[in-house]
């Protein structure tokens, strides 16, 4: 059974084009981690690549929800893994690649999920329209301090769930999160760059969703069935639904998304950061390639220790 590559990190640095490398020379296919481009539609500002760019390589668990769907990190799991198991018994390779911190664990790590209630969903909703999401993390701060310390006050989504696994379990949602123990054998080739090399790659990058038309895709959006809470909430959809609602303007729709883009960069870093198994390299590096590829001939043939001796590159978005 040949070893998962999985490409992670913050978004901007190129992990699409490495995943994309990677398939080609190891005669791989992608699997999409990316949790917003599992939306339909949901194309520019979610800088899904397009199926001409893809090089004729098959993608998976990309457009597998409408808009107004909201994402399962439980049915990812499995349809995923179900993916990974088909590319393997067709002898290729699997090459995860995305920067959802949560659905890269699931998929590669042990972990199980608790079931769920709808009235018990269904009441927290409500008492966190009725009283804000902030008095909900604070009644998580004092349920399961670990939890409330990985889920930000605002997001609304991941503390309802863990307030319903508490309350369904009896047991803290932390002791449900994922250790570092591979589900099967993997190896994570992370991609990090300098700061201010990154918020460049990263304004350079919302330049070109206006130019393609970000904000006549989620016009789109609206006219066709609209978009759920989940898609709704993501950072460039909802800034663009903030300036078409008359609540700002477009130039200011578009600074926010260079700052949450960035905001959102030193989240998923933070994440990453934290997993000693995850290889850094440096994404403006010229031989990028032959050195990712060297981590996976390492890791085929069980030479590829822990990371925890890596130098400073994982380290350069907190600097």
């Amino acid at each position: 059974m040949s070893v998962i590559v999985a490409v992670v990190g913050p978004t901007a640095t190129g992990k699409s084009d490495l995943a994309l490398d990677l398939a080609e020379r190891l005669s791989g296919e992608v699997v999409n981690a990316d949790a917003l481009q599992f939306y339909r539609g949901m194309d520019i500002g979610t800088a899904k690549l397009p199926v001409h760019e893809r090089r004729g390589i098959p993608h998976h668990q990309l457009d597998t929800l409408d808009p107004d769907q909201d994402a399962s990190v439980a049915d990812f799991q499995s349809q995923a893994r179900a993916d990974i198991d088909a590319i393997h018994a067709r002898g290729r390779r699997a090459v995860v690649v995305g920067g959802s911190g949560l659905y890269l664990r699931a998929l590669l790590d042990r972990i199980e999920f608790p079931g769920t209630d709808t009235a018990v969903r269904a009441a927290l909703e409500e008492r966190a329209e009725r009283d804000g999401t902030r008095a909900l993390h604070t009644e998580l701060v004092a349920l399961d301090p670990v939890a409330a310390e990985s889920i930000g006050p605002r997001n609304t989504r991941r503390i309802v769930r863990a307030l319903e696994v508490i309350a369904l379990t009896g047991q803290p949602y932390s002791a449900n999160l994922p250790g570092h123990d591979y589900h099967r054998p993997a190896v994570q080739i992370g991609l990090d760059c300098d700061r201010a090399a990154l918020d460049r790659r990263i304004e350079h990058r919302v330049a070109r969703m206006w130019q393609d038309g970000l904000v006549a895709e989620v016009r789109g959006l609206l006219d066709h069935g609209g978009i759920g809470r989940t898609a709704a909430r993501a950072v460039g959809y909802a800034e663009v639904l903030a300036a078409l609602r008359g609540e700002i303007t477009e130039d200011e729709a578009r600074e926010q998304v260079v700052a949450g883009t960035r905001r959102l960069a030193r989240k998923q870093m933070g994440w990453f950061g934290r997993d000693p198994r995850v290889h850094w390299l440096d994404a403006r590096d010229p031989d990028l390639l032959p050195r990712a590829l060297d981590l996976v001939a390492a890791a085929d043939t069980g030479t590829l220790g822990l990371a925890t001796a890596d130098p400073a590159p994982r380290r350069s978005l907190g600097s």
